[in-house]
């Protein structure tokens, strides 16, 4: 690729930056004085007492709304006045208020030091590494909740936690896991990547792009709040009728749901404008690199999918604040209307999580091949048509509700056939890979174990597409294995590759080879020994959400379980990394892969500086 770094004679507005972004910003070293992340906290805890207070005596008069002994108005008031203090604290609102007032808002201001991580920061580079630290935490609390279900059901007889308990544990797993990890490659590396890949100064809407990151870790606070409102016993999707009879927990889940749908939204309007409108010039569709390709068509399911959400969410809180009956079957509504809303967002869901992943793993592969990427232009049109078809499958997960043998065809033919787009992107790795002079850096590592899981969960994705196979592995741990190998190994591991392959890049440090092999050996085996037993699992009957199961399962749950603490030592080993890393801090080299890593960001120091393109860059040639 050759770049130029001179500013064009001649330049369209689109991609330009306006004055005030160009200018140096305001400088701020003060790290406990203003609005920041304990600001938040203290807002968003006083919001939440306020909250509560007013909903006691709005329905007050209203008895027929108690549920369990709190009522539900009083608990939605709370998350919504916690969330309106969060963000009122980190400063999301300043720019909105300002304008409501007549005020010009404050410019941009660049902070100095680590606290400008804990603060409403307009700097994507900030936003992105806000994003990793959000993902890591979210993680972490999923794999404790993980944790706790494998211990019990290490035995089928002896029990740690109640049956409820124990429902509301798996409810909360899968719901964070799910939802948070929404923004599990978008989030840190979308916002952090795209503008250097693209020649950009900045997104298109850098206050945007900030909200979305403080209003998606209020959605976490949200749903994580179940826990302290008795939590909800539903499972991850919240199905009707069992959402309408849950207690008040069920609104944290339902509300958070709302929440995280606005963030979702956000991130996915500004991602697609800022690639759109703020390329560098030369940066054509046909030079575009693939990662950005898969940004853009996950920002356009992330904008078209989310509303969905969100109506299905308030609809629910209606339910279950004012007895409206969206959902209420025996009031005139319909269960099934949550299920159609839900799954029209969850089937999008699942590409939102891997379509990012699918570049970064395009990327990696290329590099370490030392191969340009094969079919560049058939992995790009195949990102997009996965996109338009992921909207269009999405009643296969409802094959068991009874609908029509004729509409069970159509979602059985839509549903092999997006395999097809998904089937040219491992033949366009395997065909780079071909031939090519590989070597295995841990990046390299974790794209090749990607291959291998997604393909295994791809498979088992084609045997559940079939109905009458459906209607005899629905809801069994067949299925727990088979979203899990698409989803939280596949996905996971897409971004540790990109994880590593942007390390040096992102925080400006080297991390230690050895340590990270193990990580990715500890992690590949342990996921394996945790997920490929409930296939068999799955296939002799084992229901999934149950604590209880006859002694004939014990073999492989115990090996499931087994395979848990191997998959945690992984995790134990990868925090190694990261410790080390910071402890040694060996200066990391601005092109650490060589000729093979050919984007615009491996032209810049790493760290990249505040202003990463002080002059727009010109493209010369294409960047894959």
């Amino acid at each position: 690729m050759t770049i130029s770094a001179e500013r064009p004679t001649e330049v369209d507005d689109k991609g330009v930056d306006p004055p005030e972004f160009i200018a140096q910003p305001k400088l701020r070293r003060h790290g406990l004085l203003g609005q920041h992340l304990g600001t938040a906290i203290v807002c968003g805890f006083l919001g939440y007492i306020l909250g509560h207070w007013l909903g006691n005596y709005v329905a007050s008069g209203y008895p027929y709304i108690a549920n369990s002994g709190q009522n539900s108005i009083a608990v939605l008031l709370a998350l919504m006045f916690m969330v309106l203090g969060w963000l009122i604290g980190i400063g999301a609102l300043n720019y909105p208020f300002a304008k409501m007032l007549g005020r010009e808002a404050k410019g941009e201001v660049e902070y100095q030091g680590w606290t400008r991580y804990f603060r409403y920061n307009l700097d994507h580079k900030v936003v992105g590494i806000q994003y990793v630290v959000g993902v890591l935490v979210f993680f972490f609390t999923g794999g404790l909740l993980a944790m706790a279900i494998r211990t019990e059901l290490l035995n089928p007889t002896v029990h740690v936690f109640s049956a409820d308990t124990y429902i509301k544990i798996v409810s909360e797993h899968g719901t964070i896991m799910m939802m948070m990890a929404s923004s599990v490659v978008v989030g840190p590396l979308g916002n952090y990547f795209v503008p250097l890949m693209i020649g950009a100064r900045r997104m298109a809407y850098p206050r945007i792009e900030a909200f979305s990151f403080w209003i998606f870790s209020a959605g976490y606070l949200v749903i994580f709040s179940a826990l302290f409102f008795g939590g909800f016993p539903t499972g991850w999707t919240g199905y009707a009728p069992l959402q309408t009879q849950a207690g008040p927990g069920m609104i944290s889940y339902l509300f958070g749901f709302a929440i995280i749908s606005i963030g979702m939204m956000a991130a996915g309007f500004n991602l697609a404008v800022t690639i759109i409108n703020y390329r560098a010039p030369g940066m054509t569709w046909s030079r575009v690199p693939i990662f950005v390709w898969s940004i853009i068509a996950t920002a356009a399911l992330l904008t078209l999918a989310s509303p969905v959400l969100l109506a299905a969410g308030l609809f629910g809180i209606l339910d279950k604040t004012v007895q409206t009956a969206f959902y209420v079957t025996e009031h005139g509504g319909s269960s099934y209307l949550w299920e159609n809303l839900f799954w029209f967002f969850g089937h999008p869901e699942v590409y939102i999580l891997i379509i990012p992943g699918f570049g970064i793993i395009s990327h990696v592969v290329s590099t370490f091949s030392g191969k340009p990427v094969f079919g560049y232009l058939a992995m790009a049109y195949a990102m997009v048509a996965i996109g338009f078809l992921g909207f269009i499958v999405w009643a296969h997960h409802m094959f068991t509700v009874g609908m029509p043998l004729n509409l069970q065809a159509y979602f059985v033919a839509a549903t092999m056939v997006i395999a097809v787009p998904t089937g040219v992107k491992v033949f366009s790795w395997i065909a780079t890979m071909w031939g090519g002079s590989i070597e295995f850096k841990t990046p390299m590592l974790f794209a090749v174990g990607f291959i291998f899981l997604f393909t295994v969960g791809g498979v088992t994705g084609v045997v559940l597409a079939n109905a009458g196979i459906d209607y005899a592995l629905h809801d069994s741990y067949y299925v727990v294995a088979h979203f899990h190998y698409v989803l939280s190994l596949g996905a996971v591991f897409a971004i540790f590759a990109g994880f590593y392959y942007w390390f040096e890049k992102m925080w400006g440090v080297r991390y230690n080879e050895t340590l990270a092999t193990i990580h990715f050996w500890l992690t590949f085996v342990g996921v394996n020994i945790v997920f490929f037993p409930q296939h068999f699992l799955g296939l002799q009957g084992m229901p999934r959400r149950s604590i209880d199961y006859p002694a004939a399962f014990s073999y492989w749950n115990r090996v499931s379980s087994y395979g848990y603490l191997v998959a945690l030592m992984g995790l134990v080993v990868f925090i190694a990394v990261l410790a080390e890393a910071a402890i040694r801090r060996r200066a990391a080299r601005a092109n650490p892969w060589g000729a093979g890593a050919t984007t615009l960001e491996w032209t810049l120091s790493s760290p990249p500086p505040f202003h990463q393109f002080n002059e727009l860059p010109v493209i010369h040639a294409d960047s894959h």
